[in-house]
């Protein structure tokens, strides 16, 4: 094959990319190993993991630099801020695996071969804790200690962790009330009003109970900008303790009491979930085929897919748990409803003035919502 082969040409471009590549990586590599270092000096200084004003600072030079290099200012942060959430994953595990409390304490993890229950797992293992599993289905992290029936254990463990869906949560709940155990006890559910019963009931019987919501998926790793809320059901000391396992990392922690915390996830949760699930179906029922409305998408349209496919890919089960469960469910799908019919009612009178105040109210309540 001729040298001056297009192919060839081709071959040996593609050659030098992996190259480049290849030389990339190894700079990422040399970034997140002084990130790790930056770390360290930063523990052992007391200096919080992240600093905003700095970071500010190496977008903004990302920025600059790129421009110069003859690129676009937006790559440039786009690529930083990939190594920075990088520089920070690992500095927030180093953070947690160092000034994790665990010392080997015992942890049961009741459900912890699910999804949530194997992030907790993971999570206060990186912590020190000496973590057991109890699932009556499913097989945990290899290593893990698992138990099919929480029952039969002595729960004798410091803390007990119920990472099980929202009914057998609230079961489980009513049956450590009858012989409260002696450690710290914390449910992770979406919603708190199927649970206020054995909530209360465990309480009532002198159980060291709160209440936990990670506002994040299972593949969350870095913490910063992710909400941890903590419900206090009557036991201080249990919250400060379930607060004390996310102290080391850079969550915004939050303390509400129950109602609040149902009332506001109806629209955080509830309301966000069954808009796309609306928008979703609506596409599916439109009769339009996907590839034909990818070839008209916009900016606008894609965004919203984006999120609709995250939606439509999680457990329909949970999803309708807490559709149905929340006690204040029906007051963001009312909301929902009465909102896209006061938008079709406009739009079918060519009302411009109301379509207008749509708009207007819209951005001035988004403008004034406090960034996350």
């Amino acid at each position: 094959m001729a040298a001056d082969d297009p192919r060839v040409r081709l071959d040996t471009l593609r050659t030098e990319l992996g190259d480049v590549d290849r030389q990339i990586l190894g700079l990422v590599a040399q970034r997140q190993a002084l990130a790790q270092k930056i770390g360290q000096v930063k523990r052992d200084a007391g200096i919080p993991t992240r600093d905003y004003r700095q970071e500010r600072e190496v977008v903004e030079r990302a920025r600059a630099a790129a421009v110069q290099a003859g690129l676009t200012a937006q790559l440039g942060e786009e690529l930083v801020l990939a190594l920075i959430r990088g520089s920070l994953t690992i500095q927030e595990k180093d953070t947690v695996a160092t000034k994790g409390e665990g010392s080997g304490r015992r942890v049961l993890v009741i459900g912890g071969c699910g999804h949530m229950g194997r992030w907790f797992v993971r999570y206060l293992g990186a912590q020190g804790f000496a973590v057991e599993i109890a699932d009556p289905v499913g097989d945990g992290p290899a290593g893990i200690p698992l138990h099919r029936d929480w029952r039969a254990l002595a729960l004798d463990h410091e803390i007990i962790v119920i990472a099980a869906p929202m009914p057998a949560t609230a079961e489980i709940l009513e049956q450590l009330a009858a012989k409260p155990p002696k450690g710290v006890v914390f449910d992770v559910g979406s919603l708190k009003s199927p649970l206020r019963k054995g909530l209360s009931a465990l309480r009532a019987a002198g159980g060291n109970v709160t209440s936990v919501h990670p506002m994040f998926g299972p593949d969350t790793e870095l913490l910063s900008g992710r909400h941890v809320i903590f419900v206090d059901i009557g036991a201080p000391q249990a919250t400060a303790a379930a607060r004390a396992l996310f102290e080391p990392t850079m969550a915004t922690l939050v303390e509400m009491d129950l109602e609040s915390h149902d009332r506001l996830i109806a629209y955080v949760l509830g309301l966000s979930h069954a808009l796309n699930i609306a928008f979703f179906t609506a596409l599916a029922e439109s009769g339009e085929a996907a590839p034909k409305l990818a070839t008209l998408s916009s900016t606008t349209f894609d965004a919203q897919l984006g999120v609709a496919g995250k939606v439509a890919s999680e457990n329909p089960d949970l999803y309708f748990e807490i559709q149905t469960l929340n006690d204040y469910g029906t007051e963001s799908l009312a909301a929902l409803l009465y909102a896209v019919e006061r938008l079709r009612s406009v739009v079918r009178a060519g009302d411009l003035e109301g379509f207008r105040s749509l708009m207007t109210r819209g951005r001035a309540y988004l403008e004034h919502r406090q960034p996350k």
